[in-house]
């Protein structure tokens, strides 16, 4: 562990001691969580303080505090359970110790579709458009169906309350980062159009010259590799919401999403291609509020993630056919070929009944279609399965300190059958003090690249990666504990869970006797990687989370993450069961951060500090090094002007890693972070918005709700 860890640790854990220790007058400090809403741990509203199922959330406050940045970094800066690797594709995720592949992300309630070994995109993103973040640690297939393990992420979206509002953010920093965001917005009687648009940029980094010296045959230090690669991605996005009447709303939306990942070539590695992902999404459905409570939705959407490379120089391909002839063909310059086209439709229908006797009962039916094309890397032209799902739920209050939430999902895959996955939460309240606990399980079917995937990649040594149609689908059962403390300007909670999985997915490495033979002789791979169940995995962990309202100017909060894995795993050339870690594991992580804001100049100017770090452990993989423990701390400076009733201007500069920490592990190896060190940024937001008034004088939203009421 760093030796800078520890002490800091400490003080974050100090920083709750003293806590509990302080008094404040009861009106001194002003309660910004007990009233706090939550949806995402039973799909129903709830107050937080009254949710069966802990939750975890990232306020509107929390991400104004942080600061303007990517997704991961505020995940990771202000949840510690929640870490990220970086690739030549892009960034990967780990939350309590499981993969990202293992994490359902959610957009407003709405499953946000992964790449082909399940990794969500986080970049499809803008996080100015982000109200709050809410964290549901642990199996939830019971209610949210397949890809639920870990736990769930529900990103829930700003809507402006204006009937005409324009946002625009810029954002630029060191190592050529730029984020642009424009969002604007119009209501004209009961129709509401919303058009957004989100583009980054960066240059990338380097922090070493070096490779790894066991992937060549001398050493290598003048290596051209990065530790981030250039790129450059947009989305394109637009939603209309209609609203006939109070208690009955329609939407439909869609997007486009296209990132360019630029590879340097030259020294050891000569690439002669770049990457580029295209995204598109469409969806509708409608919300229909009925009397006494009843509520019932019906959703359908349609997502694609298409995969490509762009060449940069003349490439060969060659082939060999099933009688051995071999086959080449080049491609050119700018030429643009497909590697994967992974495609999903999903048909949701949902109703929460309230129901007499304290009980709301919720149930749905889902249907979720995917198939994949992938002309150099499947055997065959496309593949493709398709799930489906009823599930029900019943939240029960029997008294007013008591809740009893059960359900149970019942999903069919036709190639694995039937799997009844059940939840039970209990939350009893005593005083300010809640008590949970949750039994959940989770099951996991193996996707369309575990299955049938062939393909190679180039670090160092050639790697042949194979499917394997023998697998068998995952499942799991978690177990958790809770306690949680709430009063005035303190919260307080502590969790204990255990996770035990069995048939776990991991890419492991095999002898080249288990590959192909026409792989072979087609790439003669120095390394061959297989997906393997892995016999039985386990994670077991200990999270604590702590808010304090000092004053209220002044919040601290702090938060630790204890995290242990164990997996069996059947050693092929050795042949016995084998012990090993789940990669990507560390025992600690830590964050702490101090929010200070003032208004200085009274409705017209609001300064706000953020002062923010993160300690993590050394991370454990079974192969290819280790990642170094690290400590990087970040401040943020945010200037909120309102120049009129409708314009604001807001205005963060800010310091990541200020201490100027970063890593020089050679290429090949595993990292603990890939920060360059330390940057600088500056962002601009400008926000307009103004009611526009009929002839009655009355805005067209007060005379569509009025309407709606008669």
């Amino acid at each position: 562990m760093s030796h800078h860890f520890l002490p800091l640790l400490a003080a974050g854990l100090l920083l709750g001691t003293v806590a509990m220790a302080q008094t404040l007058p009861g009106d001194s400090v002003r309660d910004y969580s007990l009233d706090e809403f939550v949806v995402t741990g039973t799909g129903t509203l709830r107050l937080i303080k009254d949710a069966p199922v802990q939750t975890e959330v990232i306020d509107r406050k929390a991400l104004r505090s942080f600061g303007h940045a990517p997704l991961s970094q505020i995940l990771s800066g202000l949840i510690p359970s929640i870490d990220f690797s970086r690739s030549d594709m892009g960034t990967s995720m780990q939350m309590g110790g499981l993969s990202g592949g293992y994490v359902l992300i959610l957009v407003d309630g709405k499953r946000l579709m992964g790449d082909l070994g399940g990794q969500v995109n986080l970049d499809v993103i803008d996080p100015t458009r982000i109200e709050r973040i809410e964290v549901i640690r642990g199996a939830s297939s019971a209610l949210y169906g397949s890809d639920a393990i870990a736990g769930v992420i529900n990103i829930i979206t700003r809507k402006s309350t204006r009937d005409l509002s324009l946002v625009n953010t810029t954002r630029i920093g060191s190592y050529g980062s730029v984020i642009q965001s424009t969002s604007a917005q119009a209501t004209i009687g009961r129709v509401t159009s919303r058009t957004d648009f989100h583009l980054k940029h960066s240059a990338g980094w380097q922090n070493t010259t070096y490779e790894d010296p066991n992937r060549y045959e001398h050493p290598v230090t003048n290596s051209v590799n990065n530790t981030s690669n250039p790129y450059l991605d947009y989305t394109l996005g637009e939603r209309l919401d209609w609203r006939p009447s109070k208690l009955l709303s329609a939407y439909l939306e869609g997007s486009v999403y296209r990132k360019d990942i630029h590879r340097p070539t030259g020294i050891p590695d000569y690439k002669t291609y770049d990457f580029r992902y295209r995204n598109a999404s469409a969806a509708t459905g409608i919300r229909w509020q009925l009397p006494e409570g009843h509520l019932l939705t019906a959703d359908l959407l349609y997502d694609r993630h298409a995969y490509y490379y762009v060449y940069t120089g003349l490439t060969w391909i060659k082939e060999w056919d099933d009688t051995g002839k071999e086959n080449s063909y080049p491609y050119y310059p700018d030429d643009v070929a497909l590697q994967s086209d992974q495609q999903r439709l999903i048909g949701h229908l949902k109703g929460v009944l309230e129901l007499p006797v304290h009980h709301r009962l919720s149930t749905g039916l889902d249907l979720q279609y995917n198939w994949l094309i992938a002309p150099y890397r499947l055997d065959r032209e496309r593949v493709q399965d398709y799930l489906l799902g009823l599930y029900l739920q019943d939240e029960w209050d029997p008294i007013d300190r008591l809740n009893v939430t059960a359900g149970a999902r019942l999903t069919y895959h036709p190639a694995f059958g039937l799997k009844l996955s059940p939840k039970l939460s209990l939350r009893y309240k005593v005083g300010p003090v809640n008590l949970r606990g949750t039994y959940s399980e989770g099951f996991k079917t193996p996707s369309n690249k575990q299955l049938h995937y062939r393909y190679v990649r180039q670090m160092g040594m050639l790697a042949l990666y194979l499917g394997n149609e023998g697998l068998d689908a995952q499942s799991s059962r978690y177990l958790s504990g809770d306690v949680e403390y709430r009063e005035g300007p303190l919260s307080l909670h502590v969790t204990g869970y255990a996770n035990w999985l069995r048939n776990m997915i991991t890419l492991v490495t095999v002898p080249r006797s288990e590959a192909p033979s026409e792989l072979l002789l087609t790439y003669d791979p120095a390394r061959v990687r297989m997906y393997k169940n892995m016999d039985s995995a386990r994670t077991l962990g200990v999270d604590f989370q702590g808010k304090w309202q000092v004053l209220p100017s002044l919040a601290l909060s702090a938060g630790y993450s204890y995290l242990d894995t164990d997996a069996l795993l059947y050693d092929l050339e050795e042949e016995t069961m084998k012990r090993v870690i789940i990669d990507g594991m560390a025992h600690h992580r830590g964050t702490i951060g101090l929010d200070w804001s003032r208004e200085l100049l009274p409705d017209r100017y609001h300064l706000g500090v953020g002062l923010y770090g993160r300690m993590q452990s050394t991370r454990y993989y079974q192969d290819d090094g280790n990642g170094k423990p690290y400590t990087l701390w970040r401040i943020n400076t945010r200037h909120d002007l309102t120049l009129s009733n409708s314009w604001r201007l807001a205005i963060d500069a800010g310091v990541d890693n200020i201490f100027d920490y970063y890593e020089t592990t050679y290429h090949g190896l595993h990292y603990g972070t890939y920060t360059p060190g330390r940057t600088f940024y500056l962002s601009c937001t400008i926000n307009f918005g103004k009611e526009l008034r009929s002839a009655s004088g009355r805005s067209h939203r007060q005379s569509t709700d009025d309407d709606s009421e008669e």
